[in-house]
């Protein structure tokens, strides 16, 4: 899980230095403007796009919609492409869509403005996605269209409640504060390694990256499918025992680990100490892995319950 804000005109000029100094700050969504002409551009677009790219932070956008019809919505793609070309995204170009104009009109309006926009960008190689928040997309957007993209949830609760599809951010305040920046600013967690499957496939302003390996029809590896795929694994554990962590519950859990190794559950041991290290997130990643999850390095409870069951199968 990675920490990010995002910012527009609202912030102000950004200092890009301080934020990245914190080391709180892992990506960045910027606002590049809004509505159906480029003289709409965010007035602090270019100085954040800017600042995150000399400050070496992964950065993202965001259109604001004012559209009233479904060409409106391919307009306003079209219009947020010019002001974003020649540049390079880690994070996917999300449609905002928050206008109560836009809700009045239904599921069925609503749907057909994701589609219109992110199907724009999707044909242009950008990674579209949807930002709104969980209240609006319960009762006005269909499941199958939130699933279809990448998925941004405002929601300022202590946990994101949408469950109609997987969110693969989530913007959990509006009233952060970071050195650097002199207003409140809002705050997010990202769940997906977005970079990882940009990148790859060669979207955002990327060329796309191949390897050698299992060949596809093509002769190469598509390692965007890889990283999607392990970008959308379920994760086991939100919290637990991590990197770092020196408690006599860590040493349980190591112990548990070396005994998995000694039946065969796993094949990774490490050092008999308090201390949770690389050997020990090896073992938790492999297992993870092993089981479909995502590789988060957490060992939680249900870790630990599932470890568990596990071994007591191959002991008996």
């Amino acid at each position: 899980m990675k920490k990010g804000i995002d910012v527009s005109f609202a912030q102000g000029k950004v200092d890009w230095k301080a934020v990245k100094s914190t080391g709180k700050v892992d990506f960045a969504i910027i606002r590049a403007g809004f509505g159906r002409e480029t003289s709409q551009e965010d007035s602090q677009f270019k100085n954040n796009y800017a600042g995150c790219k000399s400050n070496n932070i992964p950065c993202g956008v965001y259109w604001f919609s004012y559209a009233e019809s479904a060409e409106d919505a391919k307009r306003e793609a079209k219009a947020c492409m010019e002001v974003i070309e020649g540049k390079e995204f880690e994070y996917p170009v999300f449609f905002d869509l928050e206008e109560g104009f836009q809700f009045d009109r239904g599921k069925s309006f609503c749907d057909s403005l994701v589609k219109a926009f992110c199907g724009e960008l999707e044909a242009n190689g950008y990674f579209a996605g949807l930002y709104c928040s969980t209240s609006w997309l319960n009762s006005c957007i269909s499941p199958d269209v939130a699933k279809r993209y990448a998925l941004w949830v405002a929601q300022y609760y202590d946990e994101c409640t949408y469950k109609a599809a997987p969110v693969g951010m989530w913007q959990y305040s509006s009233e952060g504060s970071v050195n650097g920046i002199n207003t409140n600013v809002d705050m997010d967690e990202c769940y997906v390694d977005y970079p990882s499957i940009i990148k790859s496939k060669g979207l955002n302003g990327f060329k796309k990256i191949t390897l050698e390996g299992d060949l596809n029809k093509d002769g190469k590896v598509d390692v965007r499918d890889k990283a999607y795929e392990e970008a959308h694994k379920p994760q086991l554990d939100k919290s637990g025992y991590i990197r770092g962590d020196k408690t006599i519950g860590t040493l349980a859990l190591k112990e548990m680990l070396l005994i998995a190794k000694q039946v065969g559950v796993s094949r990774y041991g490490m050092y008999e100490n308090q201390e949770i290290g690389d050997g020990t997130i090896t073992a938790i990643n492999a297992l993870l892995s092993k089981w479909g999850y995502k590789k988060t390095g957490i060992a939680g409870e249900n870790f630990i319950k599932k470890l568990a069951g596990e071994i007591r199968k191959a002991v008996k």
